[in-house]
């Protein structure tokens, strides 16, 4: 793609929480013509998530919490979602480990990478590293809950595998990580011949 590409200019719209940035380029197009284009992309970091499930119980851990831009769109509970956060200074597992800790109450010491998309590569540059792992109710460590001191008020939810499928059918869950990660972990137990309880 280099050789369709030009990046002609960059312009700084907002520096907050996030980076949003104007960019204009020309574009060379299957055809060989060239187009000018100008869009804006926003820069918040890349991210981990995580869905750890206990093979022996059939269950997942997820967390329930308000989001903004949801509620503004009109979905007006909080979201049930895996459990995540931005990487910040953190490689993928580092920062997972410690979001398991903080939100989740749980140590998780063997995580397995799934996948790791572009959540919306059309706007947003975020990469999520996404993550399973097993656990089990001895490696809880606290109650989880989130750092208050970030805004953070994150209720633990625990629930089979199977609710957790069927919640994204019904539109329980409505969280693209929390969906790719739910059925990947579904796929995946299918292969292996396991039961999902």
């Amino acid at each position: 793609m280099n050789d369709s590409v030009r990046l002609v200019g960059e312009e700084l719209l907002s520096d907050n929480w996030g980076v949003l940035t104007k960019h204009v380029f020309d574009y060379r197009r299957r055809d060989g013509a060239w187009e000018r284009q100008t869009r804006e992309v926003y820069d918040r970091g890349h991210g981990a998530a995580i869905l750890p499930h206990d093979p022996a119980r059939g269950t997942v851990l997820l967390v329930r919490q308000f989001r903004l831009p949801a509620f503004l769109t009109g979905h007006t509970h909080p979201l049930l979602e895996v459990c995540a956060g931005l990487l910040e200074e953190d490689d993928p597992v580092t920062c997972i480990r410690k979001e398991a800790e903080e939100e989740l109450g749980y140590r998780l010491d063997r995580v397995s990478l799934a996948f790791s998309p572009y959540m919306s590569p059309g706007s947003v540059s975020e990469r999520l590293w996404c993550f399973t792992a097993r656990y089990s109710p001895a490696d809880r460590i606290s109650a989880g809950g989130g750092a208050a001191s970030e805004g953070e008020d994150i209720e633990v939810v625990e629930l089979s595998l199977r609710d957790a499928f069927a919640a994204v059918s019904d539109g329980r869950i409505i969280d693209a990580k929390t969906i790719m990660l739910i059925q990947h972990l579904m796929l995946s137990i299918a292969a292996d011949g396991l039961p999902t309880a």
